[in-house]
């Protein structure tokens, strides 16, 4: 947060009628975690981002009747200890690490059936595809219930959310253990792939909420990592499990499920700033009986119905039409449906190319998820880097400058799919295919990060809908993906079925670079993006392009 000691700040005023305290400490306005769709249009934010020396900023307004009335906007006191961001060093690190395993194993979950489809095929009588539909319904539900959980978490807190939905998760886990046919199978991996998508949501708002701008390269390395490495370690996990039968896939996402529910449940307060707050209204009310004791959530929230309608339509407005979330949204759905791909790929050009056990087969996804964790411990220098252009721009950097290192990292993606494709030949050594994984692990975070804060950046306030869309085509593509994998191997070849998807990969590599060069133009003609600042026209771009 930057420090403000203007005696007269005007920072999300109202009109007139709406008279502010001194305010310090006002965090980054490009965070998108804030209630922005929640609260009206005229509610003042600086209550969420601002630490004052009273705890409160008067506000005199006008009510839906016509009244004149006064309040008093309850805010964080300066070094507040219940603000989340001055939680000591080592609580903001132990919620961080709990939020990012529970990411790791929601992701884990996805795939670490992989290697039991065979025996879900014996056991029911279905074929490949149905079996299939296990994994493609739960990466499903991670693009249905984000429309529901982010605005809910901006009304009720992340706690509650994250505790309700992951314990449904876990009841919905055992009828998948003990599935008698496959009917109640596909239904219950439905719903826990719903329930399940909470924590994958949610964490980027925790984060926000424990971390300042500045301290959050590291934590959200940690988050990045997750949903990457638990599908990598699934099918290795899982092929020496199906050994004991496919129904012990079910019980171990239980039991690790059940340990990161008692950790996120038990150990992790509360971190949402308006939840916080309006909970000390409440108390400040109680304690002295002075009723002037609010908060924006309380007093100048939306109606349900508008909420709703921003929740639901605004995404697809934006995915349909804005051209820059059309496309990364694109990108990432490339990038997701071919991790996913994997998962059937790697099965049949090691399982039935050289005959490998299910066991073997998962140890060649290990240097996929090394691409990913030694790609997000190289994170914090792409954030110094970044920092260093946020000072060339006076604070007020182009969102383009968050696509330098996806314009870097986007060759990975191809580069690992080619080595992949032609060395898959069954009498070549499985070292070459292997190796393959790693650039595209590596490729993954710096791709998924640059798309993120590209986002981030240029939506601001409408953000939270534009990783909405995101999610949603994402997800969904990821979860179709796994159908057909199969008949393209076997109908394309080997080589040539991963050749297809390298050449869609460097296709897609074109995305940030014609962004990057022509976004301010395309942000201009956009009803949602928010406007340049003056530090970043075009002319800075141009001139940084040349350094």
């Amino acid at each position: 947060m930057n420090s403000q000691s203007s005696s007269t700040s005007n920072l999300g005023q109202e009109g007139p009628e709406t008279l502010f305290t001194p305010i310090t400490h006002i965090s980054e306005n490009r965070d998108p975690y804030l209630p922005y769709r929640t609260l009206s249009n005229e509610a003042n934010i600086a209550e969420y981002t601002a630490e004052t020396d009273t705890g409160v900023i008067p506000k005199r307004t006008i009510t839906k009747t016509g009244e004149k009335a006064s309040y008093k906007l309850v805010t964080f006191t300066i070094d507040d200890p219940e603000n989340p961001k001055n939680f000591p060093l080592w609580r903001k690190w132990w919620c961080t690490i709990v939020i990012a395993v529970l990411c790791l194993v929601v992701a884990l979950c996805s795939s670490v059936i992989t290697p039991g489809i065979e025996g879900i095929q014996e056991e029911f009588g279905c074929n490949r595809e149905t079996a299939l539909l296990a994994i493609t319904l739960f990466v499903m539900g991670f693009g249905i219930g984000p429309m529901a959980f982010a605005p809910m978490s901006e009304i009720v807190g992340r706690w509650i959310i994250y505790a309700t939905t992951f314990f449904v998760s876990l009841i919905f886990l055992i009828p998948q253990a003990v599935a008698k046919n496959i009917e109640t199978l596909l239904v219950t991996r439905l719903i826990c792939g719903i329930a399940m998508s909470a924590p994958m949501t949610l964490v980027g708002g925790s984060l926000a909420d424990l971390w300042k701008t500045e301290e959050r390269g590291v934590p959200m390395a940690f988050f990045s990592a997750a949903p990457f490495i638990g599908p990598a370690l699934g099918p290795l996990i899982g092929g020496y499990l199906s050994l004991a039968g496919w129904r012990w896939l079910f019980w171990f996402q239980l039991i690790v499920g059940g340990v990161a529910y008692i950790l996120i449940a038990f150990t992790v307060p509360e971190t949402y700033a308006p939840t916080i707050l309006t909970r000390r209204a409440k108390r400040l009310r109680k304690e002295t009986g002075d009723q002037s004791y609010v908060t924006e959530e309380e007093i100048d929230r939306r109606p349900f119905g508008e909420t709703v309608k921003i929740c639901i339509m605004r995404p697809f407005q934006l995915l349909f039409g804005e051209l820059i979330v059309l496309l990364i949204s694109v990108y990432m759905s490339v990038l997701y449906g071919l991790l996913y791909m994997f998962f059937v790929a790697y099965p049949i050009v090691y399982g039935e190319g050289k005959g490998w056990a299910r066991g073997k087969t998962g140890l060649m996804f290990i240097p996929l998820a090394i691409g990913v964790i030694l790609s997000a411990a190289c994170s914090p220098l792409v954030n110094k880097h970044y920092l260093k252009l946020s000072k060339k721009y006076n604070g007020n950097p182009p969102p383009e400058m968050r696509l330098i290192p996806m314009m870097l990292s986007c060759w990975l993606i191809p580069i690992g799919l080619f080595i992949f494709a032609w060395c898959s030949y069954p009498h070549v050594h499985w070292f070459g295919s292997m190796i393959g994984g790693f650039p595209v692990g590596f490729g993954f975070i710096f791709l998924y990060n640059s798309a993120n804060n590209y986002l981030v950046d240029t939506y601001q306030a409408q953000a939270a809908s534009a990783l909405a869309a995101k999610t949603f085509l994402r997800s969904f593509w990821g979860a179709v993906t796994v159908l057909f994998t199969t008949q393209m191997y076997h109908r394309l070849g080997y080589q040539w079925a991963s050749t297809l998807l390298a050449f869609l990969a460097l296709a897609c590599c074109a995305i940030p670079f014609v962004f990057f060069y022509f976004g301010v133009r395309i942000r201009r003609h956009s009803k949602f993006a928010a406007p340049d600042t003056p530090s970043a026209g075009p002319n800075d771009i141009e001139k940084n392009a040349a350094h």
